[in-house]
């Protein structure tokens, strides 16, 4: 070939290439532009009642309950788990009821009286559930240990119903669940480190139930 071009077949097509995409592609017009800017955050007001204080908070509604305590109002004691409902370290006690609060949106509660495992309780003035976890060891990493304690003191309290479980301490005053009962109501609260017998121990002594004898 005469001349002074050095072309070769990788620079031509890398030329076509690079003018397809230009002319192809374009920049966005003002419309493109607009539906590409991420849509702005909707939020709502939620009012909730944690552990005897009004709190108002303005969240995403798809905000978990969990979340809202754990992450707008640094209440940490609950945890995150699995976040899918299966492992109960979420169990947090609403109108006196234990649930996952890792599957309750913080909307669905507005206006709810909701105590966490910091309210149960307090050095030196633990709650009885508190105490007998203590007494029994019963928790060896303590990642679940909230939830345990908050869904057994929740448990005793169905028991009576309409009655708020956080405010019943003398929980052995109460007649019912037997030990094999108790264990399929909590059955609902993983513990990997497979603290049950220490468990059930803790919760047969507060409940006034005959733990002796029993398999773990």
């Amino acid at each position: 070939m005469g001349g002074d071009h050095n072309f070769s077949r990788r620079s031509v097509i890398g030329a076509g290439m690079a003018s397809v995409a230009v002319t192809g592609i374009g920049l966005p017009d003002e419309a493109d532009a607009q539906a590409l800017r991420p849509a702005a955050t909707v939020t709502m007001t939620v009012s909730l009642t944690v552990n005897g204080r009004p709190r108002t908070l303005e969240i995403d509604p798809r905000t978990s309950l969990l979340d809202a305590l754990r992450e707008h109002l640094k209440l940490t004691g609950s945890k995150k788990g699995c976040d899918h409902g299966q492992c109960g370290a979420c169990t947090v006690l609403v109108e006196g009821r234990r649930i996952n609060s890792c599957l309750s949106l913080a909307v669905m509660h507005d206006g709810d009286a909701v105590i966490t495992i910091e309210e149960l309780g307090r050095p030196g003035a633990l709650h009885p559930m508190q105490a007998a976890f203590v007494k029994h060891d019963a928790f060896q990493c303590g990642y679940c240990t909230p939830g345990q304690i908050c869904s057994a003191v929740g448990m005793l309290g169905e028991i009576e119903a309409g009655v708020p479980s956080h405010v019943a301490t003398d929980l052995s005053a109460k007649p019912g669940f037997t030990v094999d009962e108790m264990r399929e109501r909590m059955s609902g609260n993983l513990c990997r480190c497979g603290a049950y017998s220490n468990i059930v121990e803790a919760m047969a002594e507060v409940s006034g139930a005959e733990a002796a004898g029993t398999q773990a």
